[in-house]
C-alpha cells in the first residue's frame, strides 16, 4: 500500500475594439433616452446602469461590464440592464426586437473570446446576475432547476448537504454563472467522468429573440417527443435566445475521492499512461489532466500549488493528474495502489516518480497546481488562448509546432513571446494552447493566426473545444466546419433571429469570409 507521500521509482494594448458594420445583419440601432424611459417602466431604477439621461452614471461604472476579465476585449456600450425574473427579460427582449436594438446577453463574463463583451453595435448589455435562485432541487433523482444567473459555485454549496455535486467544474466556479456554462457548452475536468452539458442538462428556459418565452424546463431524464429544441441553445452563445433558467441532473457526492501528480519522461508515455489508467480503474477514474513541464514550472513559479520537489521533477518532460471518486474508500484506495504499483512493476516505467495525496490539504494543492495555471499565466503576461481540440498523440507537436513558428518569426524571448505552453483534458481531448507575451503586439497575432487554425484544420480537429468562438474565432469558423454546415447555421439564426439583435457578431463570420474586427490599436487575441 502507498501509504507515504512519495511513490518514486520506488515512486523514486492594448485592447481590440469592433467595428459596427455586419454584411449579413440588418442595421442595428443606438439606445436613446427614450427606449431607457422605457426600460424604467420594466425595471427598478436601481437595475438600470446606463450614461445616458439625467440619471446616468460615468462610464467607469459600466467598465466590468464592457470588457472581459482578461483586459483583451472591450466594447462601448451605453446601457447595462439587470432583471430578476423571466417575465423582466421577456419584456426587454421584446422591446429591443421592436426596436432593433442589440443585445449582449452576460453572466459571469469570464470566457476567453470575447462571447459577452460589445461589439460596438450600440448593443444593451443584459447581465442575469441578479437571477440567482435556486428553483427546485429533487434529491431522489438529483434534478436541479435554477436561475441562469446563479453561480457554478454556489450551486456546488447548495448542494454539498444534499450529497450532491455539480457536473461540472472550472477554474473560474467562482464566478462564471451557470447560463453561461450552458450558452458555451462549458468543459471542464469532470467531463470525463461525467459527459459534456448536452447529456447533462434535462431542460432549459429560453427567451427567444421576438420574446417568448420558450419552456423547456423539464426534468425528465427521457423525453422522445420529437426535435430536441434545447440542445440548439447548448453552445449557441446567446446568438439564439437569452437562457434564464437550467434544468440539470447532478450526481451523487462520491464518498472517496484521491489524486496523485505523476512526473513522466517522456510525452510517448502519455497514452500508454492514459490506457493503463482507464483499464485498471475504470469506473472510479474522474479526471486525467495533462501538463507539460512549461506549464508546470510556470504554475510553480507563481505559487499556484506544488505537486512534487524540485530534485523529483528532474528529467520529466510532462506530468500527469489523475483524480478518482468513488463510493467506498477500501475499495478505490485497493485498486489506485494495485494501479501505482503496476506501473512501478513494468520493465520500462511510464512515469519517473509521483506525489499521492494523503489528506485533504494536499488533495487541494494538488488540484491548486494545476487550476491555478490560468492565473500563473496572467501573472506572466499576455496570454494568447487557444483551446482546441486534436488527436491526443498531437498534443505535443502542436505546442512545439507553434514555438518554432514564434522563434522561425524572431518572436520567442523575453522581448515578445516569453512562454508557450500547453494543458488540458486527456480524457476528452482538449489541448489548451497558450502563448505568454510581453506585450499584446499584430506581430505575434500575425504569426499565430491563420497558423494555429490551419494547424488544427491539419488534424482534423475543432478551433474551439469548450470555449466556444465568440468573436475571437467567427471569423474562422472554416477551419472546422464545412460550407454546407455554416450555412445551415445561419439558416437557424435567421430562422429565429431575422433581426439580429441577438449577441451579434459573434459565432458566425461575415459571408465573405472577412475578419468581424477592426483594429484600432495593437490587436489582442486569446
Amino acid at each position: 500500500m502507498f501509504a507515504s507521500r512519495h511513490f518514486a521509482r520506488r515512486l523514486a494594448t492594448r485592447s481590440r475594439r469592433w467595428a459596427s458594420t455586419h454584411a449579413s445583419t440588418p442595421a442595428l440601432n443606438q439606445v436613446t433616452e427614450e427606449d431607457l424611459a422605457h426600460f424604467a417602466k420594466i425595471l427598478s431604477p436601481q437595475f438600470i446602469l446606463s450614461t445616458l439621461g439625467s440619471s446616468s452614471v460615468a462610464s467607469s461604472e459600466l467598465q466590468p461590464f464592457n470588457s472581459d476579465w482578461m483586459g483583451k476585449y472591450h466594447g462601448n456600450s451605453t446601457t447595462v440592464l439587470r432583471p430578476r425574473t423571466t417575465k423582466e427579460v421577456s419584456e426587454i427582449v421584446k422591446y429591443c426586437n421592436e426596436r432593433r436594438i442589440g443585445i449582449v446577453p452576460q453572466g459571469g463574463n469570464t470566457g476567453l473570446v470575447g462571447g459577452s463583451v460589445p461589439t460596438g453595435r450600440g448593443e444593451i448589455i443584459v447581465s442575469l446576475g441578479n437571477m440567482n435562485k435556486v428553483r427546485h432541487f429533487d434529491a431522489v433523482s438529483g434534478t436541479l432547476v435554477a436561475d441562469a444567473g446563479c453561480v457554478l459555485q454556489s450551486l456546488t454549496d447548495y448542494l454539498a448537504p444534499h450529497n450532491h455535486i455539480m457536473p461540472v467544474e472550472f477554474g473560474a466556479k467562482g464566478s462564471c454563472m451557470i447560463g453561461g456554462n450552458c450558452s458555451t457548452n462549458a468543459g471542464g475536468v469532470r467531463l470525463l467522468r461525467y459527459g459534456s452539458l448536452h447529456g447533462t442538462v434535462l431542460g432549459l428556459e429560453v427567451v427567444l429573440p421576438d420574446g417568448t418565452i420558450l419552456d423547456q424546463l423539464s426534468t425528465l431524464r427521457k423525453d422522445n417527443t420529437g426535435y430536441d429544441l434545447k440542445q440548439l441553445f447548448i453552445g449557441a452563445e446567446g446568438t439564439l435566445g437569452i437562457i434564464t433558467g437550467v434544468s440539470i441532473l447532478t450526481p451523487p457526492s462520491p464518498q472517496a475521492s484521491s489524486n496523485a501528480i505523476l512526473a513522466l519522461p517522456s510525452f510517448d508515455s502519455l497514452l500508454p499512461l492514459f490506457q493503463t489508467a482507464k483499464r485498471e480503474l475504470s469506473e472510479i477514474l474522474s479526471a486525467f489532466e495533462y501538463i507539460d513541464r512549461g506549464a508546470y514550472d510556470l504554475s510553480v513559479r507563481h505559487g499556484q500549488g506544488r505537486g512534487l520537489s524540485p530534485e523529483e521533477v528532474e528529467g520529466a518532460e510532462c506530468f500527469v493528474l489523475i483524480e478518482t471518486s468513488g463510493g467506498r474508500r477500501e475499495h478505490d484506495e485497493e485498486k489506485l495502489n494495485d494501479f501505482l504499483e503496476h506501473l512501478l512493476g513494468e520493465e520500462k516505467p511510464l512515469i519517473n516518480t509521483g506525489v499521492l495525496s494523503q489528506d485533504a490539504t494536499q488533495f487541494a494543492s494538488i488540484w491548486g497546481l494545476r487550476e491555478g495555471i490560468t492565473e500563473a499565466v496572467s501573472k506572466e503576461g499576455k496570454a494568447y488562448k487557444y483551446d482546441i481540440s486534436i488527436p491526443l498523440s498531437a498534443f505535443k507537436q502542436v505546442v512545439d509546432a507553434t514555438r518554432e513558428q514564434l522563434r522561425e518569426k524572431g518572436l520567442l524571448g523575453p522581448h515578445a513571446v516569453k512562454e508557450v505552453v500547453g494543458y488540458g483534458h486527456i480524457g476528452d481531448g482538449n489541448l489548451h494552447l497558450n502563448v505568454v507575451a510581453a506585450q499584446y503586439t499584430p506581430e505575434i497575432e500575425a504569426a499565430l493566426e491563420p497558423f494555429v487554425y490551419e494547424l488544427v484544420g491539419k488534424y482534423k480537429g475543432s478551433i474551439s473545444a469548450e470555449h466556444g468562438l465568440g468573436v475571437m474565432k467567427a471569423h474562422a469558423l472554416h477551419y472546422s466546419k464545412n460550407e454546407v454546415s455554416i450555412e445551415w447555421m445561419r439558416k437557424i439564426k435567421n430562422l429565429f433571429d431575422p433581426n439580429g439583435i441577438m449577441n451579434p457578431g459573434k459565432v458566425l463570420p461575415p459571408p465573405e469570409h472577412q475578419p468581424l474586427l477592426a483594429n484600432t490599436g495593437s490587436a489582442t487575441t486569446a
